[in-house]
C-alpha cells in the first residue's frame, strides 16, 4: 500500500480523536524521519518532546533488545532489577527522594495530585482539600489531569470535573495569593508552559510561590513532563531557578519512546502521603521500561547532554531571532533551551503544513505559536537547515 491507502485505512479503523498531518512515518535515523514513500524529514518535534536521543540509536536499541530477551513484565508484587536501577539514576538526576513509575505523563499528574491530597489528609485528619492550578496550562487529558488544565476548551465537554480546583494567572504571584485558602494543599504548574504557548516561569514568580508554599505547608508540584529530561539545559527545568519542588512529574523523554512516566517526591512528603493500598499500576515500572529509563539517564549523564543542549540552544535562539527580524509575521520569540516558540500573526498550523511539504516537521502550541522541540542530539547544521526551510515557507 502507498501512504494514501494507509491513511484511508487508519481513518476507517482508528477513533478520530486526532487531526493528523498527511504523512505516514515509517522509520528514523538520527534527527531525520522517513515516510512510507521514502521521503526524508528533518524532525524538530521529536514526537512532542519524547525522542531526545533521536532515532535508531544503536546503544539505546541494544539495551531494549537485551531486556526483551530477559524479562518484559512481572507486576509490582515483585521487585525487578531494571526499575531499581532506573529509580536510583532518576533520584540522582533530580535530587528527589522517592519515585513512582507510571505509564504516562497524565498518570504521573494523577499520582502527584493523590499524593498531595493524602499528605494533607494525614496532616489535618480530614479530606476536602483544594489545589491551585494555572490558567493556560496543560497537564493531560484524563479527568484528574484535565481538572487542573487551565483551558476551558479542553474541559467543557467533560464537566463536572474534580471539585476543589481553582486557577491563578501564571507568572502573577498576587493572583496565586488571592486563591489561597485554609483548604489549599498544593499548587501545580508547568515550569515551562508548553501547550499554552511556550512560556517559561519567571524566576521571581517561582521563587515567591515556593516561599509561600514553604511558609504555609502547601506542596509545590512542578510538571516537568515536557520541559524536563535535559530540554531546558538542566536535567529538570526547575534546576535553572534554584528552587526544589515537593513533588514533580516526568514522562516523554524519560523513556525516549517507550511509554513511561513518573512522579517523584521528597522524603518529607513520602512519609505522610501514599502508603500501601493508596495507589498502584499493573504495568508501571516493569523491567522493559526500567531498562529504557536507565539507558536514557546513563547516556545523558555520560554524554553531558545538558552542556550540549545549552550550547546548541544558543544557535537555535539566534536563528529564530534572525527569522523574527526578517519576517513581519513573527510577533514574538520565547522559551528556554531546546524548547522554544515563535508567536506568529498567521495561522501556525498552515505554516507547519507547508514546512512538512518541504521536509521539516514542526508542531504548534495553540493557533498562533510554532513550537520547536527537536531531539536533544541536534547540531548547529541541523538548526541552520531548519532555519533555511522555515525562511522559505515564511517568505512564501
Amino acid at each position: 500500500m502507498n501512504s494514501i491507502e494507509y491513511m484511508q485505512k487508519a481513518e476507517n479503523d482508528l477513533l478520530h480523536t486526532y487531526n493528523r498531518y498527511g504523512v505516514v512515518l515509517e522509520s528514523g535515523k538520527g534527527v531525520y524521519l522517513f515516510d512510507a514513500d521514502g521521503k526524508k524529514y528533518l524532525d524538530f518535534a521529536s514526537g512532542i518532546g519524547v525522542c531526545a536521543l533521536g532515532y535508531g540509536n544503536e546503544e539505546y536499541n541494544a539495551a531494549l533488545k537485551e531486556q526483551v530477551d530477559k524479562l518484559l513484565h512481572t507486576s509490582n508484587l515483585y521487585y525487578n532489577l531494571p526499575v531499581i536501577k532506573a529509580a536510583e539514576l532518576l533520584k540522582k538526576a533530580s535530587g528527589m527522594d522517592r519515585v513512582f513509575f507510571t505509564n504516562s505523563g497524565a498518570e504521573a499528574v494523577e499520582g502527584a495530585m493523590k499524593a498531595a491530597k493524602k499528605y494533607a489528609y494525614t496532616r489535618d485528619g480530614h479530606a476536602g482539600h483544594e489545589i491551585i492550578a494555572m490558567k493556560n496550562s496543560f497537564h493531560g487529558r484524563s479527568l484528574g489531569a484535565l481538572s487542573v488544565t487551565g483551558n476551558a476548551h479542553y474541559q467543557e465537554p467533560f464537566a463536572p470535573l474534580l471539585p476543589g480546583v481553582c486557577f491563578a494567572e501564571f507568572n502573577n504571584a498576587e493572583s496565586v495569593k488571592a486563591q489561597i485558602s485554609e483548604k489549599t494543599c498544593a499548587i501545580i504548574m508547568e515550569t515551562i508552559q508548553g501547550e499554552g504557548g511556550v512560556y517559561p516561569a519567571e524566576k521571581g514568580f517561582l521563587e515567591e510561590v515556593a516561599e509561600i508554599c514553604r511558609k504555609k505547608d502547601i506542596l509545590l508540584i512542578l510538571d516537568e513532563i515536557q520541559c524536563g529530561m535535559g530540554r531546558s539545559g538542566e536535567m529538570f527545568a526547575w534546576q535553572n531557578y534554584g528552587i526544589k519542588p515537593d513533588i514533580m512529574t516526568s514522562a516523554k523523554a524519560l523513556g525516549c519512546g517507550v511509554p513511561v512516566g513518573a512522579f517523584l517526591m521528597t522524603e518529607r512528603v513520602a512519609e505522610k502521603s501514599l502508603a500501601p493500598g493508596d495507589h498502584g499500576t499493573t504495568y508501571g515500572g516493569n523491567p522493559f521500561v526500567g531498562a529504557a529509563v536507565s539507558k536514557t539517564l546513563e547516556m545523558m549523564e555520560r554524554d553531558e547532554m545538558t552542556k550540549h543542549v545549552r550550547r546548541v540552544s544558543e544557535d537555535l535562539w539566534n536563528c529564530l531571532e534572525g527569522l523574527k527580524e526578517a519576517h513581519a509575521c513573527i510577533a514574538g520569540h520565547r522559551g528556554m533551551g531546546l524548547m522554544q516558540g515563535l508567536e506568529v500573526t498567521v495561522p501556525a498550523g498552515e505554516i507547519s503544513k507547508k514546512a512538512l511539504e518541504r521536509g521539516l516537521i514542526l508542531i504548534t502550541a495553540g493557533t498562533n505559536v510554532l513550537r520547536f522541540l527537536p531531539p536533544l542530539v541536534i547540531e548547529r547544521w541541523h538548526v541552520e537547515e531548519m532555519a533555511k526551510i522555515l525562511d522559505g515557507v515564511l517568505a512564501e
